[in-house]
């Protein structure tokens, strides 16, 4: 009899959703309906959000888990051209510095994690449409499994360049899979925090690493830097048990027509006990789905530079790109960066440590007051603090006659970087990026926005920033920040003019002022007239 029941519910949830499928995009039921869940959602508070939606919370903080593995092994081999073993597995030998790795070799190994993260981007963004988020990130993972054989059994710096390639394509699914999937389950309430939680897994990850290398770096062996190797191994099966238990994004099968199944998502990812209008929360998805094929019908990335797309593209491009050209290549580099300015090994991976302890606190205390300032007051005003500090850095580097006080200084500057960079820049623009792009294109959006990060990378951490620092080629030290002071300058004036508050708007009501052609200043204040909108 209870199984006769359990039955008749079923078929009656899915014909409830099912009278949205194949709807005009002018439906009564259905606006009345995405006006009732837009209400829903601006109403919901901090605290509701979290009672009813803790399971959304939870799924999102664990499939974003995967971007540890990221910030583990950007760090990783960042950190490496100044490890004594390592330089003498991969180096050679220099009168003037000692052991050093080729800075063609460090140009060649940056700009190859970048392209195969690039590769990664792309294929995430084809697949995900195609097979959802989930069963990309398991395929992902069980690959990388196999890839960081190649690194640790690596017998030359030509080996260690196949097995970066290899082991950057499933990073660079990670890093665009967490946001998307973040945005789309999280509801209004919720969204900031866990599209800013991202960038607290890419700290972990640095931290992770930082430790790691701080712990290996005295052992006389190729263990010093086999076991960091090794570690990788650690999270690709529990990520994979995470990724076969969660919960599809509903928007992902919103998209693919599987409204039933959409629904059902929707209940794992909520608690139901707490009259959660289901029907409703569909009907937004399904009206926003329709608004945004009204303008174009494609999802392939030639759609991502076509109408309202085009401006949404170049937002979440450029704010990716602004993590690049705030300085990050120097300030990121950290125990190489303070060898440089004349700081022993050991000291210097004590230092980059605890840069990676601030990072993760500054993360955290974004969190405090990411949902009273916009998205665009923290980026902003971040953004110009990390102008300030590049200045200064420069400044000293500058001074005649050099000393140990002013190469601490310059270091010590670099970690202020990082905490304001933290608390800022850093979080702030993965929240920016997953909501920003239209819930059709959000994948692909993110994608591209990634590419794009990683071509900066290629181009300023790959080319640039190895020259500029190697005491084999520019040796320009701490001068160096004179050069991405000037990229940081002129990408603040971007932010100015073109960055858009999203704070507090629902995907449909960005939709709908992006379609107005709204100027990014006055987004936070624009009002819609919600009645007019839904029924055009």
């Amino acid at each position: 009899m209870a199984d006769r029941v359990d039955a008749i519910e079923e078929e009656k949830a899915q014909a409830s959703v099912q009278q949205y499928d194949n709807v005009d995009f002018s439906n009564k039921v259905l606006i009345e309906n995405a006006k009732a869940a837009t209400a829903a959602e601006h109403s919901l508070t901090f605290i509701q959000a979290i009672k009813t939606y803790k399971r959304a919370a939870i799924w999102s903080i664990l499939i974003s888990t995967t971007v540890i593995m990221e910030g583990y092994d950007v760090t990783l081999l960042g950190s490496f051209f100044g490890y004594p073993e390592f330089q003498k597995k991969y180096g050679y030998w220099t009168e003037n510095a000692g052991w050093q790795v080729d800075a063609t070799w460090m140009s060649n190994l940056n700009v190859i994690a970048a392209v195969g993260n690039i590769i990664g981007a792309m294929l995430n963004g084809y697949l995900t449409t195609k097979y959802g988020h989930r069963v990309v990130l398991i395929g992902s993972l069980i690959l990388l499994s196999g890839f960081i054989f190649i690194v640790f059994f690596a017998q030359s710096i030509e080996i260690l360049f196949v097995g970066t390639l290899f082991c950057n394509i499933p990073w660079g699914v990670f890093a665009t899979s967490g946001p998307s999937y973040a945005a789309e389950v999280a509801p209004l309430a919720l969204r900031g925090y866990l599209t800013a939680y991202v960038n607290l897994c890419w700290c972990i990850g640095q931290f992770i690493s930082a430790g790691v290398l701080k712990g290996l770096v005295d052992v006389p062996n190729q263990w010093s830097y086999k076991i960091p190797f090794a570690i990788q191994w650690v999270w690709p099966v529990p990520l994979a048990i995470f990724a076969y238990l969660a919960p599809e994004s509903p928007w992902v099968l919103v998209r693919a027509g599987k409204l039933e199944e959409a629904k059902k998502s929707l209940m794992r990812l909520s608690e139901p006990s707490h009259d959660v209008d289901y029907d409703a929360q569909i009907a937004l998805m399904v009206h926003t789905n329709r608004l945004e094929k009204e303008e174009r019908k494609g999802v392939s990335y030639y759609d991502a530079f076509r109408g309202t797309n085009r401006r949404r593209t170049e937002i979440a491009c450029m704010a990716f790109l602004s993590q690049i050209t705030n300085g990050g290549a120097l300030c990121y580099s950290g125990s190489f960066f303070f060898q440089q300015t004349g700081i022993d090994a050991s000291t210097s991976y004590a230092i980059s440590l605890g840069g990676t302890g601030i990072a993760f606190l500054g993360t955290v205390i974004s969190w405090f007051y990411l949902s009273k300032w916009g998205r665009r007051t923290i980026w902003f005003t971040g953004f110009s603090f990390l102008v300030v500090i590049l200045l200064l850095i420069g400044i000293l580097a500058t001074i005649p006659n050099q000393t140990k006080s002013l190469a601490w200084a310059q270091s010590l500057l670099t970690i202020v970087w990082l905490g304001a960079y933290s608390m800022s820049v850093g979080p702030i623009v993965y929240t920016i990026v997953a909501e920003i792009g239209s819930t059709r294109m959000r994948t692909q959006t993110v994608v591209l926005a990634r590419s794009t990060y990683y071509i900066g990378n290629i181009i300023c951490g790959g080319f640039i920033q190895p020259r500029l620092l190697s005491p084999t080629f520019w040796d320009a030290k701490g001068k160096t920040a004179w050069f991405w002071f000037v990229l940081a300058f002129w990408t603040n004036v971007w932010g100015y003019f073109r960055l858009p508050e999203t704070k507090d708007r629902t995907f449909e009501e960005m939709d709908i002022m992006f379609q107005k052609g709204i100027s990014a200043r006055k987004f936070a204040d624009y009002q819609i007239d919600v009645d007019e909108e839904f029924s055009r």
